[in-house]
């Protein structure tokens, strides 16, 4: 009698590849997207409250906005 071993039940399967590259490129894209956030934050705080004004936010907006790119504060403040 002869014992016969497979060498996939140790080798990593093609399937696995994709999916630890997509959770990492999901994480990349994350960190880029705080990065951004943080950097668009960090812009609008250096203004002065008169630039601020000027641009149609006010100092404590600037984490909605920032945080919220695609909204319009000036549209949410004017509708109520």
């Amino acid at each position: 009698m002869s014992t016969t071993y497979s060498p996939t039940s140790s080798a990593p399967t093609t399937a696995s590849t994709p999916r630890i590259s997509g959770v990492f490129s999901g994480f990349w894209e994350a960190i880029q997207e705080w990065r951004k956030w943080e950097r668009l934050r960090a812009d609008l705080y250096r203004l002065s409250d008169r630039e601020l004004i000027d641009i149609g936010i006010s100092r404590g907006e600037v984490d909605y906005v920032a945080s919220n790119p695609d909204t319009d504060p000036r549209g949410v403040r004017s509708a109520g």
